[in-house]
């Protein structure tokens, strides 16, 4: 199978986030694109095969299947319009997360993703034990929202990956402040999926935009993830909807074979 490696929400190569895309002419046995995605070893590997109607798309970190994921879905879209289709500027994507769109506007991809709001929750003492700092707020949705002080909390935060997977009904965890020169930033957290720290994570950023958007009072936002590769975002809130935009860069091109 044909196999990319590209650098999502970045016009960077070696920053941003890592995705592996797959093309397939049919799907492969859960087991066989499980183990590829634990060879390859990136936060998210995505399987693409085409339909009459788009594509159907699939995503699995190195431990599990994923319901969504937003960097690679801008990947999966950035290879399809430079590398299968480069006449096509709209991409369909049927997912576990229901149909999700793309559109390539320039260089930047536009990706339109569920909104996943999230119910305030109790602050427990295991939390901030887990990630080493007091939290103001925390909120629940597939993702845990802790909001912290400032921007610098959020940069130097040094978790307890140990703890965190202790964590009870939470898949994530997403740590928040309001920016300094962005509307606000994050880092994430999910070490049960065999991800650590995820460098730019799109689909946090379904619970985080309608956060931020009814926080600050405004649908427009910008954001950045504060990892060590490190990316930005563009964010738009439409209720039950965001919209989530980043650039990508190509790293490498190659072929998968499975005998």
């Amino acid at each position: 199978m044909r196999y990319f490696i590209v650098d999502a929400f970045t016009e960077e190569l070696f920053q941003g986030n890592q995705a592996g895309v797959c093309l397939l002419d049919k799907w492969l046995d859960d087991s066989i694109m499980q183990n590829i995605a634990m060879e390859n070893n990136l936060a998210e590997t995505a399987f693409i095969v085409k339909k009459e109607d788009g594509y159907d798309l699939r995503w699995f970190s190195p431990e599990v299947e994923i319901d969504l994921c937003g960097h690679a879905t801008l990947a999966s879209a950035y290879v399809l319009a430079n590398y299968i289709d480069q006449t096509c500027d709209k991409f369909y994507f049927n997912t576990a997360s229901g149909v999700l769109t793309v559109i390539k506007k320039g260089d930047l991809y536009e990706m339109d993703f569920p909104s996943r709001k999230p119910k305030q929750v109790e602050v427990s003492s295991l939390i901030e034990e887990a990630i080493g700092t007091k939290v103001l707020e925390a909120h629940l949705s597939r993702d845990l929202l802790l909001l912290v002080e400032t921007e610098e909390v959020v940069r130097n935060l040094k978790p307890d990956f140990e703890l965190i997977k202790t964590i009870p009904d939470c898949f994530a965890v997403v740590v928040t402040a309001k920016g300094k020169e962005v509307d606000f930033v994050s880092r994430f957290f999910a070490p049960n999926a065999g991800i650590p720290e995820d460098p730019v994570t799109g689909s946090s950023h379904s619970t985080l935009i309608p956060f931020w958007a009814a926080r600050l009072g405004k649908n427009d936002l910008a954001a950045c993830q504060l990892s060590k590769r490190g990316g930005k975002l563009f964010c738009k809130n439409y209720d039950d909807r965001v919209k989530i935009s980043g650039y990508a860069a190509i790293y490498l091109e190659g072929n998968i074979k499975i005998d």
